[in-house]
């Protein structure tokens, strides 16, 4: 009995996969994985050309077809980031329009992180702030537009001034969620070892609501990305916004709304899927 015993083991080790095998199953895997994905993705892209095909032609061209667009697209790339006085490229208002969702974008975030950890942490402090968020949380984006523009007196930093606001409420509510749900098991570790307030917040508090912080940012980048073009369209100067409404609507050229429409998609999806990643890499089983 001991002898076959020993056999048996002596064979399992034998066909037991060696570190090679087991990374060539992953990377097999892996790879079957991100070719679905990739075709769900082409799957998509060809049933929204297909219905986009399909309302150019019962519109009879006032929408212009995709293949239509794609013309009005080469001739917007046509020297993207030309920066003459008389005109910018659609590169250099891109660009505008990112640096004030990353302006905006980065002093909400600054604000509405520490000040989600002490709600969470503390049920005074949420039972005063709470009912502020949530009477200024609903308010519509625009309503924050002339408001800034009373108090700076200058479009692009009223834009900035209505991205803050609007980025300010998912961070805050999703990390104040994150901080309020530490099990009591961590925070007794934190006791039974005496951490100071500054060792709990970073070793504790801050770790464990990671995940919950990439999610508010991921909202919040998503959100900041819609309400900059609706600022921009007020504010004129320099951006995607103005780019759609001067060009494309007072120029009366539909393409070339189309061609801004699929620009900010194509950036708003590369943003989630930055976050989405971050969330990702943070987000572990606890």
């Amino acid at each position: 009995m001991i002898l076959i015993t020993r056999k048996r083991i002596s064979l399992l080790r034998q066909n037991k996969p060696d570190y090679v095998t087991i990374q060539l199953k992953k990377m097999k895997a892996k790879a079957i994985k991100i070719g679905w994905s990739v075709l769900y993705f082409v799957a998509g892209m060809l049933l929204l050309l297909g219905m986009w095909d399909m309302v150019s032609r019962i519109t009879k061209g006032e929408i212009p077809s995709p293949i239509a667009t794609w013309a009005t697209f080469k001739e917007v790339m046509t020297n993207p980031f030309q920066n003459d006085p008389d005109y910018k490229g659609i590169g250099i208002k891109l660009l505008s329009s990112l640096a004030r969702v990353g302006v905006g974008f980065g002093l909400g975030s600054l604000i509405a992180i520490p000040l989600g950890l002490v709600l969470g942490s503390s049920r005074i402090m949420m039972n005063i702030i709470n009912p502020i968020v949530q009477i200024l949380r609903p308010v519509s984006p625009l309503a924050w537009f002339p408001l800034g523009l009373a108090i700076f007196q200058d479009s692009p930093k009223a834009s900035i001034f209505m991205i803050f606001i609007c980025c300010l409420w998912p961070t805050l509510i999703n990390t104040s969620f994150g901080a309020s749900s530490i099990p009591q098991d961590h925070k007794n570790v934190g006791k039974a070892f005496g951490f100071s307030v500054w060792k709990y917040i970073t070793k504790i508090m801050l770790p464990y609501s990671l995940p919950h912080i990439f999610t508010g940012l991921r909202l919040s980048i998503g959100v900041a990305w819609m309400v900059i073009v609706a600022g921009e369209m007020l504010s004129g100067g320099i951006g995607l916004g103005y780019f759609v409404w001067e060009e494309g609507f007072n120029g009366g050229s539909v393409g070339k709304i189309l061609v801004a429409i699929l620009i900010i998609g194509a950036v708003g999806l590369l943003l989630d899927k930055l976050f989405t990643s971050l969330q990702k890499r943070f987000t572990y089983a606890v």
